[in-house]
């Protein structure tokens, strides 16, 4: 960094970001980078490489905290606060309005058409979301025996997702821990005697010992407040490899655990965070409205990306050594496909809670769109939402 960059300049560049941001993550590093390597020249491009690879490392939305870490690098902790917010806000202003109309008490016949339309096609989108992270994922495991541990945490990770509801982040730790204790045991049974163990670079990855206190869920014990705290926080700090995984953290509480949602309005909410810019955890936000409105919106936005600026700010300096430690690597190894697992384990619920015929004929055009085609999720739900619309004023029946 050669310049003291105003917060002013980066609260309208981040904020720009977050206007623009449509299409998730690969949208976000597009324009992260375009503004701070080649534009501002801020950044090496080497240097925003490195802050890819490193916010990947860590659990929550990757494309928001490289947006921190970008505006970190420019100017310091003060940047990131502003860089960061400005970058979230424009999208949690928006998916709160679109909350508004779609969860209002008696919509018009139009939007509950182009709901129902938009939430057919989410079980799609969910599968197109996993089926993108298998190829990165099955490179990174190697071959023979972790081959075969790459399809067990896959399998293990789909039934949590399908069965467990919230405790999913259970299997998420279990299968990275075990990862870290199957790798450890293979390095030390090839390791020769005369050789030294190899010293640790860095500290070991935080992710179990950090979540015992998930394991006494004393705030969702008290409701209201206490719990939709509980169901962020789970969303912030615990979805690994996209944001695609907040779905089956989020619904069996959203919807059978506390009621604050139906499954219907579910799909909704998961819809307007793919359709609205900035990172798809906000959809955290449409729940956080059903159960206390406007306030529980923001409520739940906070809770949820407060994990995020804390991982940078407190991580930031320390990036290459998180990068360079082995047991980080081997965690993200077994949790890896155990997220890919239950994102895709997701699907099913969401297409199980669809109700009528029509929805199913959305659904399959979604899938045809997204998994053969591989073509604009964004543009994916805005057609199934049109579908929707005309489905209502042509008079079918409604979910």
């Amino acid at each position: 960094m050669t310049e003291q960059v105003p917060l002013t300049v980066i609260a309208k560049e981040w904020g720009r970001i977050g206007v623009l941001g449509f299409g998730g993550p690969p949208a976000h590093i597009l324009l992260l980078r375009r503004l701070c390597v080649e534009q501002r020249g801020w950044l090496a491009a080497s240097e925003f490489e490195d802050g890819i690879a490193a916010t990947n490392l860590l659990p929550g939305p990757a494309s928001t905290q490289l947006a921190i870490f970008t505006a970190w690098r420019v100017r310091g902790t003060a940047g990131a606060l502003v860089g960061g917010a400005a970058f979230i806000l424009p999208g949690l202003v928006l998916i709160l309005l679109l909350s508004a109309l779609f969860l209002a008490g008696n919509p018009p016949r139009w939007v509950l058409g182009a709901a129902a339309g938009a939430g057919a096609a989410v079980a799609a989108v969910a599968a197109q979301a996993a089926s993108a992270l298998v190829p990165a994922s099955l490179q990174r495991s190697g071959a023979g025996a972790a081959r075969v541990r790459w399809v067990c945490y896959l399998l293990l990770g789909a039934a949590a997702a399908i069965l467990t509801g919230p405790w999913l982040v259970l299997v998420l730790l279990a299968t990275g821990a075990a990862e870290i204790a199957f790798r450890r045991g293979a390095r030390r049974i090839s390791r020769t005697d005369d050789t030294p163990p190899p010293r640790p670079k860095g500290d070991a990855p935080r992710a179990p010992r950090a979540a015992l206190p998930l394991l006494v869920p004393g705030l969702a014990a008290t409701g209201g407040f206490g719990a939709l705290a509980w169901v962020a926080f789970k969303v912030g700090a615990l979805s690994y490899g996209g944001g695609f995984v907040i779905i089956p953290l989020m619904q069996q509480d959203a919807v059978h655990r506390y009621h604050w949602m139906t499954d219907g309005q579910f799909l909704n909410a998961v819809a307007l965070g793919q359709i609205t810019p900035g990172p798809v955890v906000q959809t955290v936000a449409v729940v956080g409205y059903a159960a206390a409105g406007v306030l529980g919106g923001l409520f739940a936005a906070v809770v949820a990306f407060g994990p995020s600026f804390l991982l940078v700010l407190l991580g930031a300096a320390h990036f290459d050594r998180l990068r360079a430690n082995t047991a980080v690597q081997d965690f993200l190894t077994g949790a890896g496909p155990a997220v890919i697992g239950a994102i895709a384990g997701s699907a099913i619920p969401l297409a199980l809670a669809l109700h009528q015929p029509w929805q199913y004929a959305i659904l399959a055009l979604a899938a045809a769109w997204l998994l053969l085609l591989r073509r604009s999720v964004v543009l994916c739900l805005l057609a199934a939402a049109t579908l929707g619309t005309l489905a209502a004023i042509s008079g079918l029946t409604l979910p």
